[in-house]
């Protein structure tokens, strides 16, 4: 486990218009395994939304980390994790067509573009 694991981040907010690509910055850089596209990914995440700064999900409300398959997840973090080291925290600002798709797509957070803090737990 990473020190990162037991502290929820807070997100600072960027000043201006959302971005129109994915945007990946390293917070803390791991010295873990590395993930991998298609890796199967442990993490705990806090998302929010750009616009409104409101938190809309939180592995660390739920107070437990999530595991998945980077293939299944949307396409900001298939693309925004791959690189990223098991230790390290890193946030991706993802505009709406590499997250839930344009406004009025059927998602509650289409047309959103969103913000994930990610602490990467471990990959397989």
């Amino acid at each position: 486990m990473s020190g990162t694991d037991a502290t929820k981040p807070e997100v600072e907010f960027p000043e201006g218009p959302p971005p129109t690509e994915l945007v990946i910055a390293d917070l803390t850089v791991g010295d873990g395994a590395q993930a991998n596209p298609g890796d199967t990914v442990r993490v705990h995440y806090l998302g929010v939304d750009y616009e409104s700064g409101s938190e809309f999900d939180s592995s660390w409300n739920r107070g437990e980390s999530i595991e998945f398959p980077l293939r299944g997840l949307i396409k900001g973090w298939q693309d925004g994790i791959p690189g990223m080291k098991v230790g390290g925290r890193r946030q991706l600002t993802i505009p709406p067509e590499l997250a839930y798709g344009p406004a009025g797509g059927g998602h509650r957070l289409s047309g959103r573009t969103l913000i994930f803090v990610i602490d990467l737990l471990g990959v397989r």
